[in-house]
């Protein structure tokens, strides 16, 4: 006999396992990780996901660890709290890295007349067409991805938008307000039809988006679809000095453990950021050196044609 637990924090014997138990098994510790990983993308305390889901933190601990068996209703609670589908937490195919999640995400995104296209030919289009000359710089805040991008599309003559700017123009009100209306579904919705907008009026472009658009999954894979993307990296300590140098001092205010918040979030994306087509270091650089480098990177990988 073996033991589980359920959401109620109850052990219960359970038979031996038989064929059917494995898979069940399997699905439970998948979906744990899953909800794991989620929560460390988005650097929120296993605490606050009990207090938003209104799961006890014993009980996610076990479900992270797969130890416990959740009900679909409960799970479905703790995919709202984490602004995923509840779907992605329960699929094979890894939301993060899948080609078939890939593949469906771009036909969701896309108009009638493209998925029209798809349904007729079956495959995507090359990634040459998909991407034209659009480029887009991600990273944390504090990258430099506006301060670059803004130089760099001077000089290479091309629009450079913030995506961002974009969903404020829209909406006509700051993304902290959107924040405060709308919540961080209400934000990722309107930064995925932001998106959407700015790939059908640009095929020529420098784009800056927000550090945390590599932990929607759908998002994400239709920016690298769409754009030869670019990882602006900088240590911890650069980034935090650089945001603070704008004159934005939350991140410290009030939190002492900040820099180490800002290092976990940092590695818990690492893995995202280095699906980018390619990187640049900016650490101990002038803007000036890292714009030059930047300008030569995309000239060596051909970005532009």
């Amino acid at each position: 006999m073996s033991e589980i637990t359920n959401f109620r924090g109850e052990t219960v014997p359970v038979a031996a396992e038989t064929q059917g138990d494995a898979a069940v098994r399997t699905l439970i510790n998948r979906v744990g990780e899953r909800v794991r990983r989620a929560r460390e993308l988005k650097g929120i305390p296993r605490r606050v996901l009990s207090e938003t889901s209104g799961v006890s933190p014993r009980y996610l601990a076990l479900l992270e660890a797969g130890e416990g068996n959740i009900s679909i209703g409960l799970l479905q609670r703790v995919a709202v709290a984490l602004e995923h589908r509840v779907e992605w937490l329960l699929s094979e195919d890894d939301p993060w890295t899948s080609e078939t999640q890939k593949v469906a995400n771009l036909f969701r995104a896309a108009s009638a007349d493209q998925r029209s296209k798809v349904l007729e030919i079956l495959a995507p289009q090359p990634e040459c067409t998909t991407r034209g000359n659009r480029i887009a710089l991600i990273g944390l805040r504090g990258a430099g991805k506006s301060t670059l991008g803004s130089l760099l599309g001077e000089r290479l003559s091309l629009p450079f938008v913030e995506l961002n700017r974009e969903i404020e123009d829209h909406a006509g009100m700051p993304v902290t307000e959107v924040m405060a209306f709308y919540g961080q579904e209400g934000y990722r919705r309107l930064e995925a039809q932001a998106l959407a907008r700015i790939i059908e009026t640009h095929d020529s472009m420098i784009l800056a988006v927000a550090g945390g658009i590599v932990t929607d999954p759908e998002v994400f894979k239709t920016l690298l679809a769409h754009f030869h993307t670019v990882w602006i990296k900088a240590s911890p300590s650069e980034h935090m000095e650089r945001v603070r140098a704008q004159g934005d001092l939350r991140p410290m205010a009030g939190n002492p453990e900040a820099m180490e918040q800002l290092k976990f979030i940092l590695t818990s994306r690492e893995a995202l950021y280095e699906q980018a087509s390619t990187q640049l270091e900016t650490s101990g650089c002038s803007v000036a050196q890292s714009a030059d480098d930047l300008q030569a990177l995309i000239e060596t990988q051909g970005f532009l044609r």
